[in-house]
């Protein structure tokens, strides 16, 4: 054990939840310090935690309050804009490829738990700079007050503070091509069930993916833009005026995307903007900070396992922090641990993000080539090592699993 009985996690959204919950497990009190205000709604639509995800949540025992809020989706199709079926991946005998999840509803639950189990959790403290000891960490924060603690973990997304505290010179977030929306609609559909499965069509001009069923319908699109966009500069466009714009995007297409998108309310519309990635960052750690979730590994959504690696990752350093005998060694071994395969992921990632933006030839190879690829590609055994990863929260780090 390395002796760190306090920890401050700095990002309340997905990672530092988690982490600060398994943190409580090994005897860690951790506070969580979002810049947010209590009030403010987290941002993003709806999302996917791939199974590997779900079991990292059960190895600390938080699964059960995120199935609450979750559905299963047995498995993914894949559409052309012709309303070609190109593909499927998973099905209902085969268990959920994924359980789908509102990002606010994400965000309450794992929050919600995190407080059950006695972290306390701070509202609007944005990070601004740290001091740190031989034995210690102080937080300061833009309101004047600070916080002191064995170590502080950087859960704070991916344009994160604590990134640049432990590396100036760290990278920043790299465009994918891809501007994001999302929304449900509000009025009546007369759209066929998905029976649970979440549909991607791959449109002439965006991709579009819904969920449809008679409680409730969710949906996204990945819009190609050479231009990237803030959030705060997709924002000023002003929502109705996107509504009108993505609507417009597959008016050539053979889906229910123009019907689902119309139905949608405007003041409900989520706006993402930019789709990022980072693909490597070279320093994880110093001294008694490091990174966790897309502070240090942002995946693009596209890869389906953003979430699950954030996830995966606190639960990852708790475990660390269990078992090695020094901070610095426990750090180590977390990013030991962890870099081969978050790096691997969002190398997934930017390949389907780049099948998403292909010329009219792209398009016609794609489509032409999507089946046969895919009788390869959704082997199970292909996946396996995104999917059925498991991480033992119970057994101690051991060398052989260091490699």
């Amino acid at each position: 054990m390395t002796h760190v009985r306090t920890a401050l996690v700095i990002g309340g959204g997905i990672a530092g939840p988690v982490a600060a919950a398994a943190l409580r497990k090994v005897g860690v009190e951790a506070t969580v310090f979002e810049r947010a205000d209590e009030t403010t709604d987290n941002v993003g639509g709806i999302i996917g935690l791939a199974p590997n995800g779900m079991n990292a949540l059960a190895s600390v025992g938080l699964d059960e309050a995120v199935h609450k809020v979750c559905r299963p989706v047995p498995s993914m199709v894949l559409l052309s804009g012709t309303g070609k079926r190109l593909a499927e991946f998973g099905s209902a005998q085969a268990g959920p490829v994924l359980h789908a999840v509102w990002r606010k509803d994400l965000f309450l639950a794992l929050a919600g738990e995190a407080k059950a189990r006695g972290v306390r959790v701070e509202f609007g403290k944005r990070l601004v700079g740290v001091d740190e000891s031989a034995d210690s960490v102080t937080a300061r924060f833009a309101d004047g007050t600070s916080a002191t603690a064995d170590i502080l973990i950087g859960a704070d997304g991916i344009r994160s503070t604590v990134r640049s505290l432990i590396d100036p010179s760290a990278p920043g977030p790299r465009y994918t091509g891809l501007l994001s929306f999302g929304g449900r609609p509000t009025k009546p559909l007369r759209v066929p069930s998905t029976h649970g499965s979440l549909h991607m069509v791959y449109g002439k001009k965006a991709i579009f993916c819904y969920l449809a069923d008679d409680d409730e319908t969710g949906w996204f699109v990945n819009m190609p833009s050479k231009r990237a966009m803030t959030i705060a500069q997709a924002r000023a466009v002003g929502a109705a005026e996107w509504q009108r714009r993505l609507a417009e995007l597959f008016t050539e297409d053979r889906s229910p995307a123009v019907e689902i998108i119309s139905a949608s309310d405007p003041d409900e519309l989520v706006i993402v903007g930019g789709v990022d990635d980072l693909p490597h960052v070279p320093t994880w750690h110093r001294g008694r900070m490091i990174l966790i979730g897309d502070s240090a590994h942002a995946t693009s959504p596209s890869s389906g396992q953003g979430g699950s690696m954030a996830i995966e990752s606190g639960v990852q350093v708790a475990r660390c922090l269990r078992d090695l005998p020094s901070v610095p060694e426990a750090f180590a071994a977390y990013e030991r641990l962890r870099r081969p395969r978050v790096e691997r992921v969002i190398a997934e990632g930017r390949k389907v993000d780049q099948s998403k933006s292909p010329g009219p030839v792209g398009r016609a190879l794609r489509d032409l080539l999507l089946p046969t690829m895919m009788k390869l590609i959704a082997k199970p055994e292909r996946r396996a090592w995104q999917f059925d990863h498991r991480i033992d929260f119970a057994a101690a780090v051991s060398p052989a699993e260091l490699g």
